[in-house]
């Protein structure tokens, strides 16, 4: 199947503003994509990329004062398949993980680690290690946390979260990790595009997804705390410890973001 995919950001400044964006779709799936996901601004200014220290494409540029939209327009090739459920999926002891896999188990900006690890213990400690335990951190999750857009807080850390009971889809994510990481399964960070594939449209304007990755069985597997179903033509833009890392935009001045647009949805054949 193929997947049409964009964004289109208005920023307005009072004066040039240095940005880095963190909006290009994966290294890991650029081989997919049949229009290529190439930035564009106007006016036009020149743009810098560059991989960060977890792989990411990002974008450096510096806007000028005034009124600036960024925007990209691709079209990627997927699979089209629901993602796998792999409940034989077993849990590694630390001393037999991997070393890069080792900085996911640490506590970071939004998952705060050491105010949940007692939690984390008291509420999964007696499930099976592994895929089921990770399940059971998503459904817990899940039901713990009331969606909401007017709930959103760029400060909130996942023991926030955990205590507030409301959020938006990169709290769910981030609480889901930390229980994780409390316990000692690696767990990363992931933000990208998830269209209405496979499931009845939302009658709402579309945004950018926050999930995450857990680290079982020998390999990293998508679990989504927010939707909790596997879903059909995920796109990842970025990975890391925590939304810090993959920040969609860092403006490095005053700036009003004026116009926000996302799109994800499936190209049918004419």
């Amino acid at each position: 199947m193929k997947i049409r995919l964009g964004y289109e950001l208005t920023y307005r400044c009072p004066q040039p503003t240095p940005m880095i964006l963190n909006l290009n779709v994966h290294y890991t799936r650029a081989g997919d994509l049949d229009r290529p996901d190439y930035m564009s601004t106007n006016p036009a200014v020149p743009l810098v990329l560059y991989r960060d220290g977890f792989g990411n494409w990002c974008t450096r540029l510096v806007v000028p004062a005034g009124l600036t939209r960024i925007t990209a327009d691709a079209v990627i090739n997927d699979r089209g398949f629901t993602e796998p459920v792999v409940p034989d999926a077993q849990q590694y002891p630390v001393e037999s993980l991997p070393e890069e896999t080792l900085v996911y188990l640490l506590g970071s900006r939004y998952c705060d680690t050491d105010n949940l690890s007692t939690v984390a213990w008291e509420l999964f400690g007696n499930t099976m290690p592994g895929w089921s335990r990770v399940q059971a951190v998503c459904d817990f999750v899940h039901r713990h946390i009331t969606f909401g857009y007017q709930f959103a807080r760029p400060t909130r850390t996942a023991s926030e979260a955990f205590n507030e009971r409301q959020g938006v889809c990169r709290d769910y994510a981030h609480l889901a990790v930390t229980f994780c990481r409390c316990l000692n399964i690696p767990a990363r960070y992931c933000t990208g595009y998830l269209g209405d594939i496979g499931i009845p449209a939302v009658d709402a304007p579309m945004d950018f997804a926050g999930w995450f990755e857990a680290y079982i069985g020998g390999q990293w597997y998508t679990f989504d705390a927010r939707n909790n179903t596997p879903r059909i033509g995920r796109v990842l833009i970025a990975r890391g410890r925590d939304a810090a890392d993959v920040a969609l935009s860092m403006t490095f001045g005053p700036n009003v973001l004026e116009g926000f647009r996302v799109w994800a949805y499936e190209l049918r054949a004419a």
